[in-house]
């Protein structure tokens, strides 16, 4: 007896295994706009006032599914949504299992079948590691530079480069001095020395764990944004995984528009410091009035905000970012390394505008 309950059992929780997939698209919020049930009401109007038919339409946490009864459907849908919402919304194609749902309520679903088996898209990314180390050796040689300044040491040139930072002297006691204090300020790095007979080096560079600490946190911010982009796409168990010493592999099965996932994945995000504008009316540019030099912007609340379209930096100029307590409130912070051309910008900005208040942008 107690080996046929067994086999039913086993037999009820196989069961979604034997149902098809409907051809369905997913949409989930690119941030600017929450999906509601009222989200719903205007993806299916947007749908029937086309005259394509939906089988169904369900909202599953922060994204909605929309399952069609043809695959002819699902692309004119696609199409249609897609010429209204994409500065809103991703609109993905997909497949959806045609479970019943009191299936689903007993906690049956169906096996998540790998590419072999489902189909779907496979994709291996090259991470830019030299970019990494370039933007490490950017920023020390930024501080350098502040740090000979401040020690009224003379120097001709500080360069980064793939093999450094080359500081050149005129004379050698210059150049001696500045190896004891960079050296001291420092003590990370590997120090060179040379000299040519007029001219008299420094090369400052990085050691080789830290090329490999700077890399391999390259990999892991890569990784974690891909993750935060598969998730808005809505695929289940997506396999993301490191694959060497600069390489990512992104497997999504059942999906079925790589076109659409290769402009999600491949994008660039990126960030930008600007001046809040203080000056002007928030309400008269909400009412298409604003002034020249400013732009409207919406914070994540939905608060609109006026900032000055003038860009202090970019995450161009960010070297490293860490996250940690501010030692005066011991609240939580960022906090951000930039290289020389974006510290000397910050500065300068900073310096002329005490007391302003000041926007970071999130560009996805």
């Amino acid at each position: 007896m107690l080996v046929v309950v067994a086999i039913l059992f086993a037999a009820l929780y196989a069961l979604p295994n034997l149902f098809g997939q409907d051809p369905s698209i997913e949409i989930s919020s690119s941030g600017k706009s929450e999906i509601t049930q009222g989200s719903l009401t205007q993806f299916k109007s947007l749908i029937e006032g086309d005259g394509i038919a939906i089988k169904r339409i369900d909202l599953l946490e922060d994204r909605a599914l929309l399952r069609f009864n043809s695959n002819e459907d699902q692309l004119k849908a696609k199409e249609r949504l897609e010429s209204v919402l994409a500065s809103e919304y991703n609109v993905a194609l997909n497949l959806a299992a045609d479970v019943p749902g009191w299936l689903l309520s007993l906690g049956a679903e169906p096996m998540n079948l790998g590419l072999d088996l489902r189909g779907g898209i496979h994709v291996l990314i090259d991470v830019d590691m030299d970019s990494a180390i370039e933007k490490a050796l950017e920023g020390y040689e930024g501080d350098i530079r502040t740090l000979l300044r401040e020690a009224k040491l003379r120097y001709t040139s500080v360069k980064a480069g793939e093999n450094g930072v080359l500081i050149r002297f005129k004379d050698e006691e210059q150049r001696d001095q500045a190896e004891l204090k960079v050296g001291n300020a420092f003590r990370q790095l590997k120090l060179l020395t040379s000299d040519d007979g007029a001219n008299f080096s420094l090369t400052v560079n990085l050691t080789e764990s830290d090329r490999r600490a700077i890399s391999k946190f390259a990999l892991e911010q890569n990784i974690t944004t891909l993750r935060n982009r598969v998730n808005a796409l809505g695929v289940s168990e997506p396999v993301i995984q490191q694959q060497g010493d600069r390489r990512i592999v992104v497997q999504l099965s059942g999906v079925q528009d790589p076109g659409r996932v290769k402009d999600i994945l491949g994008a660039t995000a990126t960030l930008e410091y600007r001046l809040a504008d203080t000056k002007h009316s928030v309400a008269d540019a909400l009412e298409g009035r604003v002034p020249v030099g400013s732009k409207l912007y919406y914070e994540r609340n939905g608060q609109p905000i006026l900032l000055k379209r003038s860009v202090i930096v970019t995450g161009d100029n960010i070297t490293d970012a860490s996250s940690g307590l501010d030692q005066q409130n011991g609240t939580p912070a960022v906090f951000v390394n930039l290289d020389g051309k974006g510290a000397k910008r910050m500065r300068k900005v900073t310096t002329d505008n005490v007391g302003q208040p000041m926007a970071v942008v999130f560009i996805e």
